[in-house]
């Protein structure tokens, strides 16, 4: 619509509103991007990336280390399954020991429910379980308890009571402080807030990141067999120093199998919870 139409008709054109951001906010978001394009350049040499270019040269080396996986023996494939439950049954149990000693440690570290003398050094505690990773856990766990799943199953416990703590407390400050607010105009005490106020509103969220967490667990209780932690990490690994490559072969794709179905059980389950 043209100037002199909208005068005839009484009627103005829309005016179309195109956001400017502000010099203050233009800087920052260059010196965000500045910085992160620095950090790789400042990564470059010690991650060895100019090796990149042997993906190219060397391949055939990579082709003929590969062809050995290309025939499974699964000779021994009741074996593998049982291996295989082991390692579900090492992270079932530790991500419920995560879980269950993981709530009231969430709660510590939540800043609208604890204070901060409390919530400070519980976070810092909960850091030093997170950035442990679970095969060292392990391996500390089987000097002290010797091999086998339970020395997995304390590795896996340890470090996922970290990211539970983490990823509970963050779902607790999410929380609306309304219910809260109307159960402690009632005079009830601090433990019955949480209880009734806090805990109902977040139960969805812990359940779902609980299975995520259980698949994930899965995985890394695989890994943990290498240090002698039981399940078919175990069996993974003294296939793969004894050059049996179609055993190995067999065992990742049963292992691959088990990850596919969990997931998609596991994201079954997390739609009908959030």
């Amino acid at each position: 619509m043209t100037d002199a139409t909208a005068h005839m008709t009484g009627k103005l054109a829309p005016e179309i509103v195109v956001p400017r951001h502000t010099w203050s906010h233009r800087l920052k978001s260059w010196a965000i991007w500045v910085i992160i394009f620095g950090l790789l350049v400042w990564s470059w040499s010690p991650a060895e990336m100019f090796r990149a270019s042997s993906l190219v040269t060397d391949w055939r080396n990579m082709a003929e280390f590969g062809k050995a996986f290309l025939t499974p023996n699964f000779h021994h494939w009741e074996s593998y399954l049982i291996d295989m439950v082991v390692t579900i049954q090492i992270a079932i149990w530790g991500t419920a020991l995560a879980v269950i000693f993981g709530i009231p440690v969430s709660i510590l570290c939540s800043s609208n429910v604890a204070p901060q003398w409390i919530v400070q050094p519980v976070r810092r505690l909960m850091d030093a379980c997170r950035a442990i990773n679970e095969i060292v856990f392990a391996l500390l766990f089987v000097v002290a308890v010797g091999l086998g799943p339970f020395a997995g199953v304390m590795a896996l416990f340890v470090h996922n009571l970290g990211i539970f703590a983490k990823l509970f407390s963050e779902a607790v400050e999410a929380v609306d402080p309304r219910p809260v607010e109307g159960i402690r105009v009632t005079g009830a005490i601090k433990v019955q807030e949480v209880v009734f106020g806090v805990i109902p509103q977040v139960m969805p969220m812990w359940s779902s990141l609980t299975l995520y967490r259980l698949e994930t667990n899965v995985r890394s209780a695989t890994t943990l067999g290498i240090v002698g932690a039981g399940g078919i990490g175990q069996t993974l690994y003294e296939s793969i120093r004894s050059f049996h490559y179609g055993e190995t072969a067999a065992q990742i794709i049963i292992v691959v199998l088990t990850v596919m179905v969990l997931d998609m059980v596991s994201s079954r389950i997390r739609a009908t919870l959030v």
